[in-house]
């Protein structure tokens, strides 16, 4: 079993969601049960994924939470694009979340291959 706050991966991913739920906050309010909550969901999804993952005895479940994290990403990563598209987001702000889910989804890639490698090796 790991803490999952050791990992690198884990804490941008918090500061991910951090940053989505403040974004969030001056959406429209028709968007609250909308575009609102599926990007606060996606981004904490990824960060509680990862320390559900570290919860998990084998790496071969461990990775199975990476992959579910990395899921989260991509889903996030679009309600981003379609928040800037409808003008929700600046497009500063969009390029500032846009890198940091891009780097979150880069990190969680490579750990899982390194979890992966561990798994065939072990």
């Amino acid at each position: 079993m790991k803490d999952f706050r050791d990992l690198l991966v884990w804490r941008k991913a918090h500061l991910l969601a951090l940053a989505s739920y403040r974004s969030t906050e001056m959406f429209p309010k028709q968007e609250l049960y909308g575009l609102t909550s599926q990007i606060r969901r996606c981004a904490a999804s990824i960060a509680a994924n990862i320390a559900e993952g570290c919860g998990k005895h084998g790496n071969a479940e461990f990775q199975r939470f990476l992959n579910i994290a990395a899921g989260s990403g991509s889903e996030l990563e679009y309600h981003f694009l379609l928040s800037r598209d409808l003008g929700f987001l600046t497009a500063e702000g969009y390029e500032e979340l846009h890198n940091g889910v891009v780097e979150v989804k880069r990190m969680l890639a490579s750990l899982s291959r390194k979890v992966n490698e561990e798994r065939l090796a072990g």
